[in-house]
């Protein structure tokens, strides 16, 4: 059934619209997680980590304690540019783990080149470096991409998954500025290598659209509605082709909108990973 949004995150913001697909089975109403008190994160006081993962060493960084949350960063990311604020306030409640993508960042590399497959690869490896059968993930742009492909390829590793600024591919109609971003970065020798890689990668994704209605994990779509690189519209989608998924949609924020607002993204998370419900 449909929820409204009174009862999905009364702690937000009223320029915040969202609605969801997820069947809790009673009539009971809810309980909004309120912005909890967090201590500040520093990347810079917090030291880099290495994990040997499919042939290479991926670097990571962890904060909090609890249950185990992985966030897996966009295109031309890397741990740095992860909202401190964000992460504070999911590491209020969660065990969080930041890492780099092969050939970015502080991670290592190969001369071969790779596929989104090959990340939600390294995705799940990592989780087993780090001791775990299973974790929360939360992708965001690309992040988003290889969280798809992870759940589709490696479901047993995924515990609730958020997939923030989302597509199933980037060569829709609503994503040509990402499309000619992408084509313009990859093979582009003027630009750093790890970088053309990843554009390769994402222009050689076959997609996920057909994979999406086979996903049984609780699943959360977030998205601004001034987002021009993965167009809100496409998480609406993706939303009606995912059994049970929650769509969140904040009015007036872009592209990756953690970065803008970091306290009712954070929340919203905490709420949805908070809740006890199965999708429909």
């Amino acid at each position: 059934m449909w929820i409204s949004c009174s009862l999905i995150c009364l702690c937000l913001l009223l320029t915040a619209g969202c609605t969801g697909t997820a069947d809790t089975g009673t009539s009971a109403t809810p309980t909004a997680t309120l912005l909890p008190s967090t201590l500040p994160v520093s990347f810079n006081d917090t030291p880099i980590q290495y994990a040997d993962v499919n042939g290479v060493s991926l670097a990571y960084r962890e904060f909090g304690a609890g249950e185990p949350l992985l966030l897996i960063t966009g295109f031309s990311e890397v741990m740095e540019d992860w909202n401190e604020t964000f992460v504070g306030i999911l590491a209020g409640q969660y065990h969080v783990y930041i890492y780099d993508h092969r050939a970015m960042g502080h991670s290592g590399d190969t001369d071969a080149p790779y596929t989104l497959p090959q990340l939600s690869d390294d995705a799940a490896g990592l989780m087993d470096a780090l001791g775990y059968e299973s974790m929360h993930v939360y992708g965001v742009s690309m992040g988003s991409s290889v969280s798809q492909q992870l759940v589709i390829d490696h479901p047993e590793t995924v515990r609730k998954l958020v997939l923030s600024s989302s597509t199933y591919s980037a060569r829709l109609n609503e994503t040509k500025k990402l499309y000619d971003t992408l084509v313009a970065c990859a093979g582009n020798a003027s630009q750093p290598l790890g970088l053309q890689k990843e554009a390769s990668a994402n222009l050689a994704w076959n997609g996920s659209y057909d994979g999406l209605s086979g996903i049984t994990k609780d699943v959360m779509l977030i998205v601004g509605t001034a987002d021009e690189v993965t167009p809100d519209a496409v998480s609406v989608r993706m939303a009606g082709q995912i059994p049970g998924s929650w769509l969140v949609r904040f009015k007036g924020i872009p592209h990756v909108g953690s970065s803008y607002a970091p306290e009712e993204y954070g929340t919203t998370v905490l709420t949805f990973l908070g809740m006890n419900e199965t999708p429909a």
